[in-house]
């Protein structure tokens, strides 16, 4: 056993080092990926402003050429009043204006095109730079589980498959949590927040030119935008650790999720207790609630319900949490067997379940719902908790 562990530490430590080779190549790549997108999304910015400055010059052209052909037609049909100097004028004013105005109308043509293109631009090297991280990310999370205490190769081999499973899920888990929680901020706050700026500075423009009236309509749909922001930070917030579990209780916390997540998939939605409610230890809460919004989550995701129902029961020494849907359903015996992404989540949730010393049941059929039964006890002890 002992030839064995130094053979796999040596195996471990070559890995290690190609990877950490492969990674900094990626991260180069990234970085490149990174820089070329900044590039891009400030010629992008350049070419939308200079696109909505084309298309104001092209309306006040066509309103000066509209005037110019009425001058013209007015002194061409008057030659008493007007000479044939001033018909010559207006006819050279009338060209001049037209030649103007076709050259403006192609810059803005071309300036469209040229716009679709960077966003197209965009988009593609976008979908590079988040290839980019996962991959990263993935070989990050690898090298710190290679990377750890090799003097404890001995016991990983003799230890069972399924607990360096659960550890490297855990880490991906937290890696993938990370990602989308800097999406999140990345795409909804931080947009909204450019936004504002950008929007500040055409106010700032407006009280240049004294246009109060526009000011005022301006500042009150930034109000608007303020708050819509807010309300977004705070979901985020909310999704991180809804605060409301420890000051107000699971149930509480619970019943405005669900209400949340009705309104966000439009999918009807029931929540239930039963039994005596009586608070629980903050990790106890904690888990509680993570399983209900997995299991939620699942049934969005993969189930297509019109209707979920939550439950949750209290007894004795048990909390019982049932969430059936009348969704899509599927073999539980062959999800089960598979691996794959579909199956990750439910993965997740019983082994949830099981450190909590508890046990869950699916039931389920295709095309004939889902039922799923957890049992958690309440009286576990501190340390296993």
């Amino acid at each position: 056993m002992e030839f064995q562990a130094d053979a796999i530490d040596r195996v471990i430590k070559n890995t290690i080092d190609v990877m950490e080779s492969s990674k900094y190549q990626i991260f180069e790549i990234l970085q490149v990926a990174r820089d070329e997108l900044a590039a891009l999304n400030k010629e992008l910015q350049r070419v939308m402003e200079e696109t909505d400055e084309t298309l104001q010059k092209v309306d006040k052209l066509e309103q000066q050429y509209h005037r110019s052909r009425i001058r013209l037609t007015e002194v061409s049909r008057d030659f008493v009043r007007y000479t044939e100097k001033d018909i010559r004028i207006a006819y050279e004013k009338a060209t001049e204006l037209q030649l103007e105005l076709m050259m403006t109308r192609e810059r803005e043509v071309y300036l469209r095109s040229r716009r679709d293109e960077l966003q197209m631009r965009v988009r593609s090297v976008e979908n590079s730079v988040e290839r980019a991280e996962s991959i990263g990310s993935q070989m990050s999370v690898v090298l710190e589980y290679l990377s750890g205490e090799l003097g404890q190769v001995t016991r990983i081999v003799e230890s069972a498959k399924n607990r360096q499973m659960i550890g490297l899920k855990i880490i991906l888990a937290q890696e993938e949590e990370r990602k989308r929680i800097a999406r999140e901020i990345h795409d909804g706050p931080a947009q909204m927040l450019a936004n504002l700026v950008l929007r500040t500075e055409i106010v700032e423009r407006m009280l240049v030119k004294q246009e109060f009236g526009l000011v005022q309509a301006e500042v009150i749909d930034l109000k608007g935008q303020v708050r819509y922001s807010l309300e977004e930070m705070r979901k985020v917030i909310f999704n991180l650790r809804p605060m409301a579990l420890d000051d107000l209780g699971l149930i509480p916390t619970l019943r405005k999720y669900v209400h949340d997540y009705e309104e966000k998939t439009k999918i009807r939605t029931s929540f239930e207790t039963r039994g005596k409610e009586h608070r629980l230890s903050s990790a106890m809460e904690a888990a509680v609630y993570r399983l209900v919004q997995e299991a939620l989550s699942n049934a969005a995701k993969h189930a297509y319900p019109s209707y979920v129902l939550v439950e949750i029961t209290y007894q004795a020494q048990l909390i019982k949490i049932v969430v059936k849907d009348n969704g899509l359903g599927f073999n539980v015996k062959k999800i089960s067997e598979q691996a794959n992404r579909e199956s990750f989540g439910l993965v997740g949730m019983r082994e949830r379940v099981e450190l909590l010393e508890g046990r869950m049941e699916i039931q389920s059929a295709e095309n004939q719902g889902t039922t799923i039964v957890i049992h958690i006890p309440t009286n576990v002890e501190k340390g296993k908790e």
